[in-house]
């Protein structure tokens, strides 16, 4: 199991990279068109809508790698002071309803792109963009994200049936104050690598 969780978090890692090259490509897009209008008097007219494919399909593509880096924001005051079992229940809990969730987007991605493609959907701006390719992105990153709940839960719900609580707990519990510093520490290092 911990070879698939590996594998399904390299893949997420990939996607997540994929996603800020494609952040850093969407703010260079914005910024030419910003410069041109301003001094040169010419505009893209397709920025907002590429743009808006870039964005949704960045923050899809980065869903997966964020649960694996367990990044994802939390409010976990009340249930870090319960016992350790319980906590690593209510962790996999927690994680079976964002399944749900995403399952549900998954499901809506899907019919969205199928719909698109059942009627050969264009976008109605001046670049005619079929809808089936931005949307096939975004719904991507969604299962991908679905798969990786799927891996988790399972990976969960076997250290739970192991007795193995506070494998679970470092699994799916949020980061701790040692999980940041050392994250602070290794990007200290990498930028003081030649």
């Amino acid at each position: 199991m911990r070879g698939l969780r590996r594998g399904t978090a390299a893949l997420a890692a990939g996607m997540a990279y994929v996603a800020g090259w494609n952040y850093l490509a969407c703010a260079l897009f914005i910024t030419a068109d910003i410069l041109g209008r301003s001094f040169l008097g010419i505009s893209s007219s397709a920025t907002v809508e590429v743009t808006g494919y870039m964005l949704a399909g960045g923050i899809a593509w980065a869903l997966a790698h964020t649960l694996a880096q367990r990044a994802h924001i939390r409010v976990d005051v009340w249930v870090n002071r319960l016992p350790l079992r319980l906590r690593a229940v209510l962790h996999l809990l927690s994680l079976l309803l964002l399944g749900a969730f995403a399952a549900f987007c998954a499901w809506a991605a899907w019919s969205l792109v199928d719909e698109s493609i059942l009627f050969d959907a264009h976008d109605n701006s001046a670049l005619r963009v079929p809808l089936v390719l931005p949307q096939g992105i975004w719904a991507f990153g969604i299962f991908a994200f679905c798969a990786m709940i799927i891996v988790l839960a399972l990976d969960g719900a076997l250290a739970l049936l192991a007795g193995r609580p506070e494998e679970l707990d470092r699994l799916l519990g949020s980061r701790t104050i040692d999980d940041e510093a050392a994250e602070a520490l290794e990007a200290v290092e990498m930028a003081r690598r030649p």
